[in-house]
C-alpha cells in the first residue's frame, strides 16, 4: 500500500497535487490547476469532484451523506463499474457493479501537463480479494486528465491466454438544478430496456425528461448525450469511445428513501447519472494479448 509520505514525496512538489487521509483511513489526492480543481479517491479509482473555474456550481455531485469507509462506494462523482455492472451472473453475495469501486488502487503516475492539465494514472491493485473474485491475468488503468474538461479513459489488458466479458461502466453523478426541469438529448430513437418495468424493451422517442424514477439501458449506441439544466443556464456535453450502452437513471423519492444516502433535502432532485457503457448485449469480449479502452469526456457550455 503506498503511503502519503511516499505519495507526496514523489508526485506532490510543486505541482498543487496533494495527497491526505482522513479518519477512517480513506486516501484522497486533490488536485488544482488554472482551470479546475478535483479530488479523487484511492478507494475505487474514484474522481469524487471536478471543479472546472468557468461553473458557477459543481458538475459532478456528491451526496452530503456519502460514506467515506473501506470496502464502500462512495455516493456520488464517477464510480468505476467493473468487471460486472448490476448483480453478478451467478454470484449475488458479490459486490453489485463489481469489485473495482470498493477496493484499493495505486498510483502510476500525477504530474502537470504542458497544457496546465493536470494527469492521473491509476491501476487496480493486486490483492487476494480481487483474485477471489477475477480468476484471470489483466491489468485494469485509469487515465483522468482534470482541466476545463475531464476526461477519463478505462483500460482493461487481457494478459492471459484465454479470453474474459467484462461489463463496465462510469456512472457518473452529474448535478443538477432540478430533475423535474432538464432534459438529455442525443438517445432519440435508440433501443432501450426498461428495469422499473423488469427490463421491458422499449424505444426512445424524442428528448429524455423525468416524471418518476427512470432506470434505463440505452443499447446499441455511441451517441454524445446533452443534459440541458436551464436552471442552472448550462448543458453537460457527455462524449464517449469504445461504449456501446448509456444508462441513465434517476431514482425519485421512494427509492431515494430505500437507498438511504442519497442526500438531505430531496438530495435525489439534485442529480441524475448518465453512465458511459458496456452492459447487458453490449459486454465486452477481451481476447488475450488485446486491450478494451472505455472513454469518456465531459464538458460544460452555456444554455
Amino acid at each position: 500500500m503506498q503511503s502519503i509520505h511516499e505519495l507526496n514525496a514523489r508526485y506532490g512538489v510543486g505541482h498543487k497535487i496533494q495527497f491526505s487521509s482522513d479518519l477512517n483511513g480513506l486516501v484522497t489526492l486533490d488536485i488544482e490547476n488554472p482551470h479546475a480543481t478535483a479530488k479523487v479517491a484511492l478507494q475505487g479509482g474514484h474522481v469524487m469532484q471536478w471543479n472546472p473555474r468557468h461553473a458557477e456550481a459543481p458538475v459532478l455531485w456528491l451526496s452530503d451523506q456519502a460514506r467515506f469507509v473501506s470496502g464502500r462506494s462512495i455516493r456520488g462523482g464517477v464510480p468505476v463499474c467493473w468487471p460486472w455492472f448490476g448483480p453478478h451472473p451467478t454470484d449475488e453475495t458479490l459486490c453489485p457493479h463489481g469489485f473495482a469501486r470498493v477496493v484499493p488502487w495505486e498510483v502510476v503516475d500525477a504530474k502537470p501537463e504542458d497544457n496546465n492539465t493536470t494527469s492521473v494514472v491509476m491501476r487496480l491493485a493486486e490483492s487476494r480479494q480481487v483474485e477471489k473474485q477475477w480468476p484471470y491475468l489483466c491489468d485494469l488503468t485509469l487515465t483522468i486528465n482534470i482541466g476545463p474538461v475531464l476526461k477519463m479513459a478505462l483500460s482493461t489488458t487481457n494478459n492471459g491466454d484465454v479470453p474474459f466479458v467484462i461489463g463496465e461502466a462510469l456512472h457518473t453523478y452529474f448535478q443538477v438544478s432540478d430533475i423535474e426541469v432538464v432534459k438529455i438529448t442525443g438517445l432519440d430513437h435508440a433501443e432501450y430496456e426498461d428495469k422499473v418495468e423488469d427490463y421491458a424493451l422499449k424505444r426512445q422517442f424524442g428528448d429524455i425528461s423525468f416524471s418518476d424514477e427512470v432506470d434505463r439501458v440505452y443499447l446499441h449506441t455511441e451517441s454524445t448525450c446533452v443534459l440541458e439544466d436551464p436552471g442552472l443556464r448550462r448543458k453537460i456535453i457527455i462524449e464517449k469511445s469504445g461504449s456501446s450502452s448509456t444508462v441513465v437513471w434517476t431514482p425519485w423519492e421512494r427509492k431515494a428513501a430505500e437507498i438511504g444516502d442519497l442526500g438531505s433535502h430531496y438530495g435525489w432532485r439534485q442529480m441524475v447519472c448518465v453512465e458511459s457503457s458496456n452492459v447487458r448485449d453490449n459486454a465486452v469480449t477481451v481476447a488475450p494479448g488485446e486491450t478494451h479502452v472505455l472513454t469518456v469526456q465531459y464538458s460544460t457550455e452555456g444554455l
